[in-house]
This record gives structure tokens, C-alpha cells and sequence, in this order.
């Protein structure tokens, strides 16, 4: 199954899940609100989402007098990708990483840490490169931020549901299409965010691996990319980043991987299957 079909049903089933909460809230006014409420804060999010974390990292922007040779590579892969030259910017951190950010394509970034300029070949940084302006020629900004909401509505439903069940407010009969009791509205309050939460960390490793595509196409080099995730991966294992969780999904590579239960939460697929997949792109 392809990432973009894939990705398609499971926001799907967030919105379902949307449905099905709203039923157990037993009426439609809760539902409009929350949904409202998430909209808004999520869409906000979305709309200043590389100020924010680029503020939050304390990134710098590079000039092309800066670093000549990665803004050629950029310039480059953006012309492969038919999309506009990201804006170039680094982290001063040793832990090797990179992420992408931006609104649409226009408003693209690509960032990079101090430590992944020294960890990597030439020919590896251009793979990680290619895979963050895959993320931005695939709009991955987007699809998240219509994750976030549908995730983040989900939550405040079930938060209201939680309240509601536990003083009795908003039940219906049955024919209303109302929840069947305190025990039901508690168990559906717990266990809807947590349903939210595992998919869109499925929609994140699947937009990860379409990234993952996309870059090994725009720079046809997909060992080389397969290599960075490897020293990549392994450097993480050892020494985390100091980032924010909240963040995470937006790394090459978990920026917790070294964290215990960082893979059962991780909004990123196994490095192995990654990296089996980029040789598998390049037959071997």
C-alpha cells in the first residue's frame, strides 16, 4: 500500500473516530465546539509552525557565502524537485540531525545541526537534504497540521466527555443517540486520545517513508541516504538531542531514540526497514 493511500485512511479513521466520540457526547454541540476550538489552535499552529520551532531551537540562518557547498546542494535538489529554493538554516548542536519546516513549498526551510556537518560525506548530507525537501515538495507540513486537528478535536471531545460522564451532564436516551452510562463515557474519555495518538504517529512514519522516496528520486543516490540514516540512527542511540518532544516527528531520525519506550511511541518507522527499503530502491 502506498504512503499517500495509506496516509488517506487513516486520517479517515481519525475522522471516524470524531463520529463515533461525538455520538457517545450524545448531541452535536459539543462536537461543533470542540472541533471549533481545535481548528483554531491548530491552524494557528500550522500557520506559524517554522517561526515557532525555529525560534525554539534557536536556529540561524545560513548565507550562501556561509556554506557555498550546501546551498549549491539545496539549490540543486529544489530544481529537481520543482519547487523553490528552501531557505538554509543551522542548529549549534552536536547531535547530528535535520528537519524541514514551512507552510507550503514557498515558505520552505530546511535546517540542519552543527553535528551533522561534520558526521557526514558529502554525497550522505545531500541524501538527508533530499529527504527534508521531500517533505516539503510532499506538503508533510499540511498533512500533519489536518492530523493535528482531527487528533487535537478528538481530545477535547473526549475531555469533555470525561467531565460529562462523571456529573451526568449531556445524556441522552438512546433514541438521541446519547453514550450508555458513566463506566462507557469514562472508557471511550480514555481511550479515544489514545487511539488519536497512535495514528497520527502512523501517519508520521508513513509520511517518513514517502520522504524517504521522494528523496532518494530527487537526488538519485538512495545508498546515500541509506547510509546517513545509519550513522544517524546510531549516533542518536547514544547521545538523544536535547530537543522538544513535541518536535519529534519533525527530525530525519527520532531525536529519542536512545530514550527507553521511545519505539513504541516513536513518530518515526524503524531505521532497518528504512534503510531496507532505500536498498531495495537501488536493487540491491
Amino acid at each position: 500500500m502506498s504512503s499517500q493511500i495509506k496516509t488517506a485512511l487513516l486520517l479517515g479513521l481519525l475522522t471516524a473516530l470524531i463520529l463515533i466520540v461525538g455520538q457517545a457526547m450524545g448531541g452535536r454541540q459539543g462536537l461543533v465546539i470542540a472541533f471549533v476550538m481545535a481548528l483554531v489552535m491548530n491552524l494557528g499552529s500550522y500557520w506559524f509552525s517554522d517561526k515557532i520551532v525555529l525560534s525554539m531551537y534557536g536556529a540561524r540562518e545560513l548565507a550562501p557565502a556561509d556554506a557555498p557547498g550546501l546551498h549549491a546542494m539545496v539549490e540543486e535538489l529544489a530544481r529537481n524537485g520543482g519547487i523553490p529554493k528552501p531557505r538554509v538554516m543551522i542548529v549549534d548542536q552536536e547531535a547530528p540531525n535535520a528537519f524541514a519546516t514551512g507552510r507550503n513549498p514557498e515558505h520552505g526551510v530546511v535546517c540542519v545541526t552543527a553535528g551533522i556537518l561534520r558526521l557526514l560525506s558529502p554525497e550522505e548530507l545531500r541524501g538527508v537534504l533530499a529527504h527534508e525537501l521531500g517533505h516539503i515538495k510532499n506538503r508533510d507540513i499540511l498533512v500533519q497540521s489536518i492530523a493535528a486537528v482531527l487528533g487535537g478535536a478528538v481530545v477535547m471531545m473526549a475531555n469533555m466527555l470525561q467531565w460529562g460522564a462523571i456529573f451526568g451532564l449531556g445524556r441522552h436516551s438512546d433514541e438521541e443517540g446519547g453514550g450508555s452510562g458513566v463506566l462507557g463515557g469514562l472508557l471511550m474519555a480514555i481511550l479515544a486520545p489514545i487511539a488519536a495518538s497512535l495514528i497520527q504517529m502512523a501517519i508520521s512514519r508513513s509520511r517518513e517513508y514517502l520522504a524517504d522516496a521522494t528523496g532518494a528520486r530527487l537526488s538519485g543516490t538512495p545508498l546515500a541516504l541509506a547510509g546517513a540514516l545509519g550513522k544517524l540512527d546510531d549516533y542518536a542511540h547514544r547521545i538523544p538531542m536535547n530537543a522538544n518532544p513535541a518536535t519529534e516527528n519533525l527530525f530525519i531520525v527520532n531525536p529519542f531514540a536512545g530514550m527507553s519506550m521511545a519505539s513504541l511511541f516513536s513518530t518515526h518507522p524503524p531505521t532497518e526497514e528504512r534503510i531496507r527499503r532505500l536498498r531495495e530502491m537501488a536493487g540491491r
